[in-house]
């Protein structure tokens, strides 16, 4: 297998699709990851793995219209393997294992298969010490897009997924790459308030647009940063509450095919304004974890 990750929206050739297939029961409040899964186990609405399945399987169909060859982590019993971003992303022709949370790892090894058909030398780990997931990394042609929490706090948080040593790690690997960093804002117990990667609160659409919210960086300099590099014309920015049921996690097929939630109205009504054909599917069960689509996907090859 030849990866080619080149950026977000070339056409999509091979993809690894999460699965919900045993995800185990609800979690305990002690166990939970994020505030916006901790605020559904405690309200008794924390999504059942039949919907979870059912709406899975409607990307897969989407996929599949699109031929796109896709692949699905071997299952593990009671185990949560939707969000495959997390545990490793593709740069160029590179494949970069994700250093998770640890009690994670398991869903590392239920994709091997699929890395064994990649070309060994081309699949790297970082040092222990650097922390890094996909959903913080957007890789845009000759920039790379690191999302990230700089504060010295940054051990107590277990929302906080991407640490400086992370970022350095990329910046070495690299050099050709322009890597710009952004400092997030987190939030252990408030949803509205957490950016919980990159990918929520940005992405880059088409060949010159962008979802932007305000909110999810800590630094407006960093925030007007990517405001003037794709143009305020070319920018939809999504509200707080827009931000919470995850706007900014759609995913592209290619450059004018976007998958997307089919309640985010506003969102999919500017696409469509805006010459995308939007493939609308139910996820929102899946969104009360605090992932969607882009969290749910990891590509392997773009054109």
């Amino acid at each position: 297998m030849k990866l080619h990750i080149k950026n977000e929206t070339s056409r999509l050739r091979a993809v690894i699709l999460g699965t919900a297939v045993s995800n185990g029961p609800t979690p305990s409040i002690e166990d939970a990851y994020d505030p916006k899964s901790l605020e559904h186990i405690k309200a008794g609405t924390y999504p059942v793995e039949e919907d979870m399945v059912s709406e899975m399987e409607a990307v897969a169909k989407v996929f599949q219209k699109y031929d796109v060859q896709v692949y699905r982590p071997e299952i593990i019993k009671d185990c949560n393997q939707i969000f495959s971003r997390d545990i490793g992303f593709v740069i160029d022709d590179i494949f970069i294992k994700a250093n998770i949370l640890p009690n994670r790892e398991e869903e590392l090894e239920a994709i091997q298969y699929v890395i064994d058909k990649m070309d060994p030398n081309k699949v790297i780990r970082p040092p222990e010490e650097a922390h890094i997931e996909g959903g913080d990394v957007i890789v845009w042609n000759d920039h790379i897009f690191i999302g990230t929490y700089r504060g010295e706090d940054y051990p107590d948080y277990i929302v906080a997924r991407t640490n400086k040593a992370g970022v350095d790690y990329i910046i070495e690997k690299f050099p050709n790459k322009k890597i710009k960093s952004f400092n997030l804002r987190k939030s252990q117990t408030n949803a509205m308030e957490n950016a919980l990667h990159l990918d929520c609160c940005f992405q880059p659409i088409g060949k010159d647009k962008a979802i932007l919210h305000k909110n999810g960086f800590l630094e407006e300099e960093e925030y007007q940063w990517l405001v003037d590099y794709f143009g305020k014309d070319n920018i939809f920015e999504i509200t707080k509450e827009e931000m919470y049921h995850m706007n900014s996690n759609i995913f592209s097929i290619s450059e004018d095919v976007i998958i997307s939630e089919q309640n985010f109205t506003r969102l999919n009504t500017w696409l469509r304004e805006n010459g995308f054909t939007v493939e609308e599917v139910p996820y929102a069960e899946i969104a009360k974890q605090e992932g969607l689509l882009r969290c749910s996907t990891l590509p392997l090859i773009r054109d």
